[in-house]
């Protein structure tokens, strides 16, 4: 693969820390900033919201930009809402800053990934995004659980001031590891394919039918992943000090996840589908059955991260494939995509916090979801993922 798509991976490190970090945060923020647990976790849908919004209409915008100077504005805008949320002391302002954050890190990873798309040849797709979905994998091991750590150690500000030191290497691997020009030039992409056309892709079968088996298997895994610190203190009766270690036991999990689907993505996504999904669904089951069990619950953890990637990122490297007629959008598609489902997930898992599930009902959700995803995608497999050679459209 080529060094740029590891830069960009550093980059995505760092947001992925952002994004992921409220995990292990949930707690401190709601007892300093004076509210309940469930809208904190609301912190985690608006920072999604923001980049489902934010992905299309940024990647619009950069349309006309070199990848480079889209790539550093976004991470030095993304920096700036931190430092600004690191300050405030208003919650309502908190909000808006995981919004303004998200759609720097929604343009970001739209245009990172259009630009991953032109950097490797056609039938490596998979491979490209496993690469930038490992630096979002790495977040979960190292970023999110220090983040955590920091944050029982330092309050949760210094979380958020780490975040934006974190940006400046970032924005300094996209300054050199990103040449000038990839691919074609924005002009000559705009005069292969024109705005209309490229958003016409999104009324394609495939294309829409992928994007929302993503978004539903992204759903359960942050439904659960957001409220993972209270299934660890309350249900299994664990330290907080446990809650950085089940963090990395599921980032470990997403990066194996990844690295095994990243070729089978390419040349077998239906056994990915065929396999991967009812042995996710069984696992969120068994989760909720034995969360209350320490050593079920960290195994469970570890082997659901490695499920909910190796599927998910199968799925939105489906939606790369189908959005070859998007040269300019195409990463925005799938950026949307995932958010969509981290939007929906925290959201319906957090209306389950006050019910008899109590601190389980996330992950009672999370089995939902990948079971309407199943009964969607197991009948349409061999629609939804070609073999290698057949047609795409």
């Amino acid at each position: 693969m080529p060094v740029p798509l590891y830069l960009l991976a550093v980059a995505v490190f760092a947001m992925g820390t952002s994004e992921f970090m409220l995990a292990g945060l949930v707690p401190d923020i709601a007892t300093s900033l004076d509210v309940s647990v469930g809208a904190v976790g609301l912190l985690a849908s608006a920072f999604a919201v923001g980049m489902i919004v934010g992905a299309p209409l940024m990647a619009a915008l950069a349309r006309r930009w070199p990848a480079r100077a889209s790539l550093l504005s976004f991470v030095l805008v993304f920096a700036v809402a931190h430092v600004v949320g690191a300050l405030t002391a208003s919650f309502a302002v908190l909000l808006v800053t995981r919004v303004f954050a998200a759609l720097a890190n929604a343009g970001f990873l739209a245009v990172a990934l259009s630009t991953a798309a032109m950097l490797v040849p056609a039938d490596q797709k998979g491979r490209a995004l496993a690469v930038l979905l490992s630096g979002t994998t790495v977040a979960t091991i190292a970023g999110v659980p220090g983040g955590a750590v920091l944050g029982t150690l330092l309050g949760w500000r210094a979380t958020f001031w780490a975040i934006a030191l974190l940006c400046l290497p970032a924005a300094f691997g996209v300054v050199k590891g990103i040449p000038a020009r990839v691919g074609k030039t924005p002009r000559d992409a705009l005069a292969d394919s024109s705005l209309r056309n490229e958003i016409a892709q999104l009324a394609m079968p495939r294309m829409a039918l992928v994007m929302l088996l993503g978004a539903l298997v992204n759903a359960a895994t942050f439904a659960t992943f957001t409220f993972l610190a209270p299934i660890v203190t309350d249900t299994a009766g664990l330290s907080e000090l446990w809650v950085p270690i089940v963090l990395v036991l599921f980032g470990v999990g997403s990066l194996v996840g990844v690295t095994l689907a990243g070729r089978l993505s390419d040349q077998r996504p239906g056994i990915v589908i065929a396999i991967g999904g009812p042995l996710l669904l069984l696992g969120w089951v068994a989760l909720a059955a034995l969360a209350a069990q320490p050593v079920a619950l960290l195994l469970l953890v570890f082997a659901q991260g490695t499920l909910c990637f190796a599927l998910g990122s199968t799925l939105i490297a489906r939606v790369l494939y189908e959005a070859v007629s998007a040269p300019t959008m195409g990463g925005s598609y799938a950026t949307a995509a995932l958010n969509i489902g981290a939007a929906g997930g925290p959201a319906v898992a957090a209306m389950t916090l006050g019910a008899n599930a109590r601190d389980l009902g996330p992950v009672w959700v999370s089995g939902l979801l990948v079971a309407i995803a199943l009964l969607i995608a197991l009948p349409l497999r061999r629609f939804i993922a070609p073999r290698v050679g057949q047609a795409i459209r």
